[in-house]
């Protein structure tokens, strides 16, 4: 299971890198292995300013459907378009070429309430 210590987590199962005021998100490997294959990614939200854990878009595997949430307050300033055509990045990259979003941080202090590396090891039992 490949947890990367330098990222920040969510209990949702996404991952979160910050440079500045910008944060990249994504789904964990834990969360693609969890789901299987991944066969669409859909984010109606570009542009848009959204709240802490509001939904941002969606995720559809083989088996199942699951929301994204945004894991802090601000406007999503980026989606990565390849996964319109390559789906499956998110489970063979999760952490590279499969990343999400990217989010203007409206506030910047809700970086604290995001879960460590080894907080999330904890939360999934790794």
């Amino acid at each position: 299971m490949n947890i990367p210590a330098e990222l920040k987590y969510t209990k949702d199962h996404e991952w979160i890198s910050i440079e500045g005021d910008v944060a990249t998100v994504g789904i964990t490997d834990f969360a693609q292995s969890e789901l299987g294959d991944i066969v669409y990614v859909e984010v109606e939200t570009l542009d848009e300013t959204l709240a802490k854990e509001e939904v941002f878009g969606t995720v559809e595997a083989v088996k199942t459907v699951s929301d994204l949430f945004q894991p802090l307050s601000g406007e999503i300033i980026a989606f990565n378009e390849a996964l319109e055509d390559e789906p499956e990045k998110v489970n063979s990259d999760p952490y590279g070429e499969g990343w999400m979003v990217k989010i203007k941080l409206s506030d910047a202090s809700e970086v604290a309430d995001l879960l460590s590396a080894d907080a999330y090891k904890e939360l999934i039992g790794a």
